[in-house]
């Protein structure tokens, strides 16, 4: 909150949210219970956030929040009230090796939100090469007549459903013991609303991937995370990019 609340009304392009979950993981050590607050307590701060985001975020701006699908659906109705907000999509991540909560359906996906505020600045729709299987490089789908149009248009047009990425959880490829997002899901997201020279706000920079996607991007930045660890992992990051000549 302190942090938001340093940056002027109107100030960002795009902002991305990745709070954490109120799940009960360990974040920091300073403070065990940062992670495991009452509901209506948990619901209060988000808020408040939301309230904040919603300050900085320029004219046609865009707003990402991600989520748990029962917790995006009470943010989303009280960020759709927010006067200057518009609801644009309910993006669909795919959820790999997930487990049965209670007495409740397999959870299959996360949810991130889009909000633009008013008429979106920048709304592009990637196009994503056709799925080929890995083992003799043959089409997994038969698109039929369809299949000189996806080759003249250069590919399928990004849809509200992605299947092809999930949360980092194995050792060999995370920067930190906690979840965090892959860089290819951020890389996605300034695609669709990046501004080059403009600016990426990140409340939640975790292990720092929206902030290395902006900067590939062309945008400038203000992140932060409460975990200390955080801010000295992304700054390793990003000097490692530009020592690396734009590559991580």
């Amino acid at each position: 909150m302190k942090f938001l609340r340093s940056l002027p009304d109107e100030a960002a392009d795009l902002v991305f949210l990745d709070p954490p979950f109120n799940l009960g993981k360990t974040y920091s050590s300073a403070d065990a219970k940062l992670d495991n607050k009452p509901e209506h307590e948990y619901r209060s701060w988000l808020g408040k956030i939301l309230l904040e985001s919603s300050r900085v975020l320029k004219k046609g701006g865009a707003l990402y929040l991600y989520h748990l699908p029962s917790w995006a659906m009470r943010l989303g109705a009280s960020l759709e009230g927010d006067a200057d907000l518009q609801f644009l999509h309910w993006i669909a991540i795919s959820m790999k090796n997930g487990f049965i909560r209670g007495q409740r359906l397999y959870p299959a996906h996360y949810a991130l939100l889009l909000f633009a505020k008013g008429k979106p600045k920048q709304l592009r729709r990637p196009k994503l090469p056709p799925a080929r299987c890995r083992h003799c490089n043959r089409l997994i789908k038969d698109y039929g007549g369809y299949w000189h149009i996806i080759q003249e248009k250069g590919g399928l047009n990004l849809s509200d459903f992605w299947e092809d990425l999930s949360p980092v959880r194995h050792a060999n490829k995370k920067h930190r013991s906690a979840n965090e997002l892959p860089l290819k899901l951020f890389t996605r997201v300034l695609d669709i609303s990046g501004v080059r020279g403009g600016l990426y706000v990140d409340p939640f920079a975790g292990a720092g991937s929206g902030v290395l996607a902006a900067v590939r991007a062309g945008m400038r930045f203000a992140a932060c995370d409460i975990v200390p660890a955080n801010c000295g992992l992304i700054v390793g990051r990003l000097d490692d990019f530009r020592r690396n000549g734009g590559k991580e």
